[in-house]
């Protein structure tokens, strides 16, 4: 684990002003994408924005809770991997690309049969695997696992994981503390309205009431682990979280994490007993949940954990 230099924008040192700083303020770039529709073996579908870009180096984005094409940390790692000569392709989970899918089913912290599966179909229709991948939050956990799952049979040359809920109950119980419960509330509310609005279009196996959910353990007990095939809530964090898996990794891989991370708690993140020598660790104090946000000046602001990102997979 390797404590970084990184000083936060003096006026953006707030975790909470790190985290939602670019979610509201950040220029986005215009881009220039095409959307393939992947169909799945069980008869779902994912969509893929891919990169007009030409190279051979892939680079495979994962996104975070409900995030899409248009969440700013997306649309800024595209830009700056295209300037650096890669080919970027973001895999939307089931139901995040603004399309309802067709199964009773959704996406979750532990779904690593997706992205092996678009990571096969990648190699199918291009010739080459992903160079790397890059991941945030929720996407983080979900490459994390399928790293540690993989081992040496994993076919990526590099990856990158930012701001990681390493233990799922860890998070879940952040989210219920103080300020946190801003963001508890911002995502459930998108959680509730995705899930109303797919169950407009095909039945429901559940009996739940969507709009009694409060808190994010009692949505992932009567939602996503039922859906899932989890008993609840306990058994879907205790097998899906992605920090029981980080010494199996054996792709170089970059972790990118802030103590102060309003999704979690400051001891979630592993020690370096956890970790083996393929995971470079960079644990900063400050920067929030996909912040990082460094540079004095309004005009000058940089993106810190996108130029680690760089750095490592180049």
């Amino acid at each position: 684990m390797e404590k970084t230099d990184f000083k936060p924008t003096w006026w953006l040192r707030s975790p909470h002003l790190q985290t939602l700083w670019p979610v509201f303020f950040r220029k986005r770039h215009e881009l220039d994408l095409t959307s393939e529709q992947v169909e799945l073996d069980d008869g779902d579908f994912l969509d893929l924005c891919w990169s007009k870009k030409t190279s051979e180096k892939i680079v495979l984005i994962l996104h975070g809770l409900e995030g899409d094409i248009d969440s700013h940390y997306i649309n800024g790692i595209i830009y700056q991997l295209e300037q650096s000569k890669f080919k970027p392709v973001l895999m939307h989970f089931r139901g995040c690309s603004g399309r309802v899918n067709r199964l009773p089913r959704a996406y979750h912290s532990g779904e690593t049969e997706d992205l092996a599966f678009i990571v096969e179909h990648i190699k199918n229709v291009t010739g080459n695997y992903p160079y790397a991948a890059v991941a945030y939050s929720l996407g983080g956990n979900v490459l994390l696992k399928w790293l540690g799952e993989t081992g040496e049979k994993n076919p990526l040359k590099k990856a990158v994981a930012v701001s990681v809920p390493f233990k799922l109950h860890d998070a879940a119980r952040r989210l219920e503390q103080g300020v946190s419960k801003i963001y508890r509330e911002h995502l459930l509310t998108s959680l509730r309205k995705t899930y109303i609005r797919k169950f407009k279009k095909i039945k429901s196996p559940l009996n739940v009431d969507v709009s009694q959910l409060k808190s994010f353990w009692d949505y992932d007990d009567r939602v996503t682990a039922p859906l899932h095939g989890f008993s609840g809530a306990q058994e879907y964090y205790d097998k899906c979280s992605s920090r029981q898996f980080l010494k199996n990794i054996k792709v170089p891989t970059r972790i990118i994490h802030s103590l102060d991370d309003p999704f979690m708690f400051k001891l979630t993140p592993p020690d370096n007993r956890e970790l083996n020598n393929n995971v470079n660790f960079l644990l900063t104090n400050y920067g929030g949940h996909v912040g990082f946000i460094s540079g004095a000046f309004l005009s000058k602001l940089n993106y810190w954990s996108e130029e680690k990102i760089i750095e490592f997979i180049a």
